[in-house]
């Protein structure tokens, strides 16, 4: 096969491009032809060459609408299109799977839509969240087949409208570690906490730190975005420069999450996190908002904690339980590891998304 992987952003590397990384992976070590166009060059681009996977830029390519500059980057996927023939069109987020599905039409090459958390989802702001939401409606049918990473995705595109057979679940599935890179959550001196995301407005830094402030632990925050600075000055006006750590953007997540003893994620809306899946790998439990499909890998009380948006307090006092019961971290790592081993593995995800990309190809 011949696929064409459409991402919108290259300047950061989330989950998302995590996913079509490996995936891109995977699929050229099965002789298949790869090629990732992603919006204007990025630190991704460098990822994905490292990785040995060709890609391509188009600069008009921007998470905004923008009718002019979207006209540019359709045009230029008809372009990319024509050159490199695939035999599948795979697009991911949600600007790229309206563009991946117009071009899909013209061309009449089939198109997979891979939705990491539908734009309309509980917890975006307006007019975004309206306008996206009949942005899909009009375009699913264009698709031959959505994949939603989590049930709570599907079950929102299901009361947007779309049709229940355009749309399937998989979850996100992540490459296993070396041994020496699973966490110890026995460590006490210091107990760390992490969280890896984007300094963004999907993700909730500031409450966590509020919610940290004196615990008896470390915090340490990896990434980097629009919200970083604006979140340190927090910390110092808090007066906890010592307690909390910022790593900036980085590429050695495992290693990292080796280091620490418990993972926190605090978000306003999500899809499935592959940050927790890789918590999970790490044998870590995890403190999380109960947002998007959190709940389907993240088992309240068993695996870790599931907590309220916005909720602050419950927030503080699972962390401060977690870092005071030695036993309880061990037994909820252990859990974790076993449910990532059992659903969470890249190998589960591949096997279903090839079988979906073969059956998009294969249809009249």
């Amino acid at each position: 096969m011949n696929i064409l992987f459409i991402i919108t952003r290259a300047d950061a590397i989330g989950g998302a491009q995590v996913h079509v990384k490996d995936l891109a992976v995977a699929l050229q070590e099965d002789d298949h032809k790869v090629l990732v166009l992603t919006g204007e060059l990025g630190i991704y681009n460098e990822n994905l060459q490292q990785a040995g996977i060709e890609s391509i830029a188009c600069d008009s390519l921007k998470r905004a609408v923008n009718p002019i500059m979207d006209g540019k980057s359709l045009r230029y996927i008809l372009y990319i299109i024509a050159q490199f023939k695939p035999d599948l069109i795979v697009a991911h987020s949600s600007k790229t799977g309206i563009l991946g599905r117009l071009a899909s039409q013209i061309t009449k090459v089939p198109c997979v839509f891979t939705a990491h958390g539908w734009s309309f989802t509980t917890g975006i702001p307006e007019p975004n969240r309206t306008i996206y939401r009949w942005l899909e409606k009009l375009t699913a049918s264009l698709a031959d087949q959505i994949i939603c990473v989590s049930e709570y995705d599907r079950q929102i595109g299901l009361k947007a409208g779309i049709n229940s057979a355009k749309l399937l679940t998989i979850h996100n599935g992540m490459k296993d570690i070396a041994i020496n890179l699973h966490a110890n959550p026995v460590q006490e001196e210091p107990i760390k906490v992490a969280m890896v995301a984007r300094f963004d407005r999907q993700k909730d830094q500031a409450m966590l730190i509020e919610a940290f402030k004196d615990l008896p632990a470390k915090l340490v925050l990896i990434g980097d975005g629009p919200s970083l600075n604006k979140t340190k000055e927090k910390v110092a006006q808090l007066g906890m420069n010592n307690q909390v750590s910022f790593l900036g953007f980085r590429q050695d997540i495992a290693e990292i999450l080796a280091e620490v003893q418990i993972y926190a994620l605090v978000s306003n809306w999500e899809g499935l996190p592959c940050t927790i899946i890789e918590a999970m790998r790490a044998g870590l439990p995890v403190v999380a908002s109960d947002v998007g499909g959190v709940s389907e890998i993240v088992i309240d009380g068993q695996t870790g904690y599931l907590v309220t948006r916005g909720d602050a307090q419950t927030l503080r006092q699972k962390l401060s339980y977690l870092i005071d019961n030695k036993q309880a971290r061990i037994s909820m790592g252990i859990m974790g590891r076993e449910k990532y081993e059992s659903q969470l593995t890249f190998k589960h995800m591949y096997e279903k998304t090839l079988s979906t990309y073969q059956a998009a190809i294969a249809k009249p």
